[in-house]
């Protein structure tokens, strides 16, 4: 049995960094070595999970087999080259990277074990594939409406699970989403166009995350679902990603090598 994966999470001081070391300290094929914020942070010296929170990366990566890291794209790009360097598993969740910040992160991480997704819920990526083959055996002849739901706390629309499912919609159809979306309906709205992608969103109480993508032909409609009951499930699916990445060789992999969907 191998010895369980020694992690380190980066940020520990925000939502998602918390969860993580208590998701990482219940389970039985990993442990938390180390967490860390940036200095200044509250959460520097206080302990979550018997391990102190510090301000130094590389001093909390010593002896560790991997990080996870859920923060901000310049940090991760720092983050990337200690990891690499060690030759450590690297878990990214970190969105908003620019494209000369993705050249530079995939250049960065050459020598780490990474996995890099902007959403690390094995049921959401699953739903990302599920939408880029149906759009492609469908055709534009079925309708695309991707509908979402969040908590009344959510700031942005659509969600940027929404958008996946947009590009990967788009991508299997061999369009640019920028040009084919249709968003905030209202008043005389005009006729629906043919290939367009539609979102619409809500928001509402405490709901974690409900995607639906749904396609409409003349004479039927298949949809497509996800529901998210715990956020956990984040947390759950970047702990799944770090073992898988544990046992393959250098580079920057996806969700979908992942999920063996590759």
């Amino acid at each position: 049995m191998a010895e369980p994966l020694k992690l380190v999470v980066a940020g520990a001081g925000g939502r998602m960094g918390h969860l993580l070391m208590q998701v990482v300290a219940a389970h039985d094929k990993c442990a938390l070595h180390g967490a860390f914020d940036q200095a200044g942070s509250d959460a520097v010296g206080t302990t979550v999970e018997g391990v102190t929170i510090g301000d130094d990366a590389a001093a909390a990566l010593v002896d560790a087999d991997g990080l996870l890291d859920f923060t901000a794209p310049g940090a991760s790009l720092a983050f990337a080259k200690l990891t690499a360097a060690a030759g450590l598993v690297h878990i990214i969740g970190t969105t908003g990277f620019d494209a000369a910040q993705e050249n530079e992160l995939t250049s960065a991480l050459k020598g780490a074990h990474a996995v890099k997704a902007g959403n690390f819920s094995l049921g959401v990526n699953l739903l990302v594939e599920l939408t880029s083959q149906a759009a492609s055996a469908l055709g534009p002849e079925y309708d695309i409406e991707i509908s979402e739901t969040h908590h009344r706390h959510k700031v942005d629309a659509p969600s940027g699970t929404a958008l996946m499912l947009g590009e990967a919609a788009a991508e299997a159809r061999g369009i640019v989403l920028d040009k084919m979306s249709e968003r905030g309906r209202d008043g005389i709205a005009g006729a629906r166009k043919l290939g367009a992608i539609g979102f619409s969103s809500q928001r509402t109480g405490e709901v974690i995350g409900e995607h639906t993508v749904s396609f409409g032909g003349a004479t039927e409609r298949i949809e497509l679902k996800h529901i998210a009951s715990d956020r956990n499930l984040f947390a759950d699916g970047a702990l799944h990603a770090a073992l898988w990445a544990r046992d393959q060789s250098p580079g920057l992999y996806s969700m979908k090598d992942v999920l063996g969907l590759n």
